[in-house]
C-alpha cells in the first residue's frame, strides 16, 4: 500500500523565504573581516551545501521524515553529509587550490563542522516553515469542524421549533378558532426571520428580543385563561449582538412542558436584562406538575443543542444554570456579549 504524498506547490511566501533565508545563510557564512570581496570556492562550497539541504529538505523530509520513516531519514541524511564532504574534499578543493589543502584530507570532524552549520540553518529553518503550516492547517481545519458543526446545530433547530408549532397550530384548526389566521401569521413571521436574518453569526439585541416577544404573544394563545405569562427586559442595547435562537429554546420549552402538565394555574416568566458591561442575565421559570413526564425536561434535541452552541460560540463567556425543584424549572443563563462586539 502506497501512501499519497503532499505534492503541493511551492507558494510565493515560501520562495521568498527561502530566497532570503539563503542570502543570510550565505552572508554569514562567506563574509569574514577586513574581506572586501567573496572568493569564488565560498560561492561553490555554498552551493554544494545549500543542494545537500534542497535534498534534505523537499525530498527527504516529505519522503520519509513525515512519512514516520525515521531511521531511514537519518540514514539517507547521513550519506547526504557523507556525499558534500566527499564533493567538497575530493573535486571543489582540487578545483580551487593547489598545494597541501587539495592534497590533505583535514579529518571528518573538522570538515563536518564546517560542512554543518550551514546545511542545518537551511533544513532547520525549513522544518520550521513546515511545522508553522501543519499548525495553521490544524487550526484552520478546527475553525471549519466548528463552523459545520455550529451549522448542523442551526439547522436542527427549525424543523424542532417548526415540529411544535405546527402542533398548535393543528389544534386550533381542528377547534376552528378565529386566533388561526392570527397563529399563521406569527408563525410566518418567526420562520422568516429563522430562515433568512438568521443566517448570520450574531444579530442584533434588539431584533433577538423582538421576536422573543412574537414567540411569547403566538405561545401565550396556548396559556389563555389557564394561567400568566410575563415577559420584562431592562437596558436592551441595539450594539450589542448575540448569537440568533439562543434563547428562545428555554422559553419554547417552558410553554411545551407547563401546558403538557397542567390545566391551571400555569405561570411563566422570562426576564431579560443587560448590564452596562454588555453581560446578558436572562432568566426563565415555568411550573409544572411532577406526575406528568417532567423526565424530559433536561433532554431533548432543543437543549442539548443550544447547550452545544453556547459552548462552541461562548467558551468561557457563559454560564448555564438549571434547577428543577418544587415544580419550579428554573433556567439562569449570563453570556458576556461584549467577547463577541
Amino acid at each position: 500500500m502506497t501512501e499519497k504524498i503532499n505534492t503541493k506547490g511551492w507558494s510565493y511566501k515560501e520562495v521568498i523565504f527561502q530566497i532570503v533565508l539563503h542570502a543570510l545563510v550565505f552572508l554569514f557564512y562567506s563574509m569574514e573581516r577586513n574581506q572586501t570581496s567573496i572568493p569564488a570556492y565560498k560561492i561553490a562550497f555554498f552551493l554544494n551545501y545549500a543542494f545537500a539541504a534542497f535534498f534534505i529538505n523537499y525530498v527527504l523530509l516529505p519522503l520519509f521524515y513525515y512519512q514516520k520513516k525515521t531511521i531511514l531519514f537519518f540514514v539517507i541524511v547521513l550519506l547526504t553529509f557523507i556525499g558534500v564532504i566527499m564533493v567538497e574534499e575530493f573535486i571543489l578543493e582540487k578545483i580551487f587550490f593547489t598545494g597541501n589543502r587539495a592534497n590533505i584530507f583535514g579529518g571528518i570532524l573538522i570538515t563536518l563542522s564546517q560542512v554543518l552549520p550551514p546545511i542545518a540553518m537551511l533544513s532547520g529553518f525549513k522544518f520550521g516553515w513546515d511545522a508553522l503550516g501543519k499548525q495553521q492547517e490544524v487550526d484552520e481545519l478546527k475553525i471549519a469542524v466548528k463552523e459545520s458543526e455550529l451549522q448542523f446545530l442551526k439547522t436542527q433547530i427549525n424543523p424542532h421549533f417548526l415540529f411544535n408549532n405546527l402542533n398548535n397550530l393543528y389544534s386550533y384548526a381542528i377547534e376552528q378558532s378565529p386566533e388561526t389566521p392570527e397563529i399563521i401569521l406569527e408563525l410566518s413571521g418567526l420562520l422568516r426571520y429563522m430562515l433568512y436574518e438568521c443566517k448570520e453569526d450574531f444579530v442584533p439585541l434588539t431584533k433577538e428580543v423582538d421576536q422573543l416577544e412574537n414567540f411569547i404573544s403566538l405561545s401565550e394563545m396556548q396559556v389563555e385563561e389557564r394561567g400568566s405569562v410575563k415577559f420584562s427586559t431592562q437596558n436592551i442595547l441595539a450594539n450589542f449582538k448575540i448569537a440568533p435562537l439562543i434563547l428562545i429554546v428555554f422559553i419554547e420549552n417552558a410553554f411545551k412542558h407547563s401546558t403538557a402538565s397542567q390545566v391551571d394555574n400555569i405561570t411563566i416568566e422570562v426576564d431579560l436584562h443587560l448590564s452596562t458591561s454588555g453581560t446578558l442575565s436572562f432568566l426563565c421559570k415555568n411550573s409544572f406538575l411532577p406526575k406528568s413526564n417532567t423526565d424530559s425536561l433536561s433532554n431533548g434535541i432543543g437543549l442539548e443543542n443550544v447547550k452545544k452552541r453556547l459552548e462552541l460560540i461562548y467558551p468561557n463567556a457563559h454560564q448555564l444554570y438549571i434547577q428543577n425543584k418544587n415544580n419550579i424549572y428554573e433556567v439562569r443563563l449570563t453570556i458576556d456579549l461584549a467577547t463577541k462586539e
